[in-house]
């Protein structure tokens, strides 16, 4: 049904494709403006906590959660990153080369000799460190 097999990695490129077809062939690229995609976004983002609402802490790996939640959880995962993939294509920006840049930044303003094992949120610009 997806076209790709299994264990095959799935790019940004690919998603990128898709959803500028689907919208294409829809006549939805009218629609797509960065406003909207940023609201249909944040509904998107609103239905994904949603789901974890009232479940409080859960282990990684969802053990207990039946598998129709695991498939909703996935459909709603999906939702989210088509969104985002969407929008920033439509701002010009390359989301995977951001992601790596601010993975990049990140190492540099979180350093591990600074942050490792602590939940702290260390602020290299002054000396006193906060919870995220």
């Amino acid at each position: 049904m997806t076209g790709v097999s299994d264990g095959e990695s799935v790019s940004l490129d690919l998603l990128k494709k898709k959803m500028a077809e689907f919208a294409q062939e829809r006549d939805w690229d009218r629609f797509h403006s960065p406003r909207n995609l940023l609201l249909a976004l944040v509904g998107e983002v609103g239905e994904l906590s949603e789901i974890f609402q009232w479940k409080g802490e859960v282990p990684k790996g969802l053990p207990d959660w039946k598998e129709e939640e695991k498939v909703h959880l996935g459909e709603e995962l999906s939702d989210v990153l088509l969104y985002l993939v969407r929008l920033s294509d439509i701002c010009g920006i390359d989301l995977g080369k951001a992601a790596l840049r601010k993975v990049e930044l990140n190492a540099i303003k979180y350093p591990v000799s600074m942050c490792k094992g602590s939940s702290k949120k260390y602020n290299s610009n002054s000396n006193n460190s906060t919870h995220i």
